[in-house]
């Protein structure tokens, strides 16, 4: 769903999520995934997310579909334990893919350190797969999208633009090159921006999924009474993802999450002249097993990289948290 007409969904639940003094994230301050704590040293994460495919290949839509579901967890500054299969397909649909399908989810849950233990299906005239997570988090140790501090430098984890890569592929548009960065780049599980960002003493983080870069960003100032400014020039794009939106290959989800962003921030969405209108759009540009979006204080900043690096992964400074609730996109 477009975020606001999930919002609108979703208003007349939320006071039922303030009701248990265990429940520590849940509706009434919307996030990444569920946190319930079970002792005073350990909470759950509870997260659900499934999708049609995104690429041809039945292993990796099941791997992909597994480390999207999964990245909820990792926002929230969780460990995954274990996830149950939900999954919808054709009665036509021939088993051997199916089951490809299935091994693709279960070897990227067993990649993290988590096993599939069940789950259910249903038949669906379009192919849909995705996972239920369990993971785990100590309560104090919590990662939420209202963490934001001001003065604090803000990090993101992966390359933009699987939205007009894949988009491209189905036109059957993509050059193969192209393709494959996206696919390894969905491929990549948040287990190690997790543990960094959770290492560096974040508070604050998201992963960047559907609702593009700016439409989380958007949800994480909100949420934080605290504002973003981020660098058009420093922010990593995907090989062939520029040329794909100058080619006019949108997902349907950009237009949705420029008119979400621009009806809830009006003039405190402030996007510099100076910036490429194809560059400013790729920003709501709907992502598929985004990176996380995070920030931590500029005494520990100089760490994150080399961090990350020595993990064998990369990660960029894109902007800094400033005091007023603003999302200002500088060249």
């Amino acid at each position: 769903m477009a975020p606001g007409d999930l919002q609108e969904v979703l208003a007349a639940l939320k006071p039922m999520g303030k009701v248990h003094p265990d429940l520590l994230v849940g509706l009434g301050a919307a996030d990444d995934a569920a946190v319930y704590r079970m002792a005073p040293d350990m909470a759950i994460v509870e997260t659900l997310d499934f999708f049609p495919p995104v690429v041809d290949d039945p292993w990796t839509w099941g791997a992909i579909s597994a480390a999207n579901s999964m990245s909820d967890v990792y926002a929230m500054g969780g460990e995954v334990l274990f996830a149950l299969v939900i999954a919808g397909f054709p009665r036509e649909m021939p088993k051997a893919i199916i089951v490809e399908v299935f091994r693709g989810g279960s070897e990227k849950i067993a990649e993290a350190g988590g096993v599939i233990v069940g789950g259910h299906t249903v038949v669906d005239a379009e192919p849909k797969y995705g996972l239920c997570v369990t993971g785990r988090v100590h309560p104090d140790r919590i990662l939420i999208k209202g963490g934001l501090r001001p003065g604090d430098r803000l990090f993101l984890s992966k390359p933009l633009g699987t939205g007009v890569i894949t988009t491209a592929a189905k036109n059957g548009v993509a050059p193969a090159e192209a393709l494959a960065g996206a696919v390894a780049s969905m491929l990549r599980l948040n287990r190690v921006a997790s543990e960094v960002a959770r290492d560096a003493g974040a508070t604050g983080a998201t992963d960047v999924t559907g609702f593009g870069l700016l439409g989380h960003a958007g949800e994480m100032v909100q949420a934080s009474a605290a504002g973003v400014v981020v660098g058009a020039s420093r922010l990593p794009l995907l090989p062939g993802a520029r040329a794909l939106a100058e080619a006019g290959q949108w997902s349907g989800g950009m237009k949705r999450n420029r008119r979400h962003v621009d009806a809830v921030f009006g003039g405190r969405l402030q996007i510099d002249p100076a910036v490429p209108g194809v560059l400013a759009s790729l920003l709501f540009e709907s992502e598929t097993s985004g990176g996380l979006l995070f920030s931590v204080t500029p005494g520990q900043a100089r760490g994150v990289l080399d961090a990350f690096r020595r993990r064998g992964e990369e990660c960029w400074e894109i902007g800094e948290v400033v005091r007023e609730p603003i999302i200002r996109i500088t060249p």
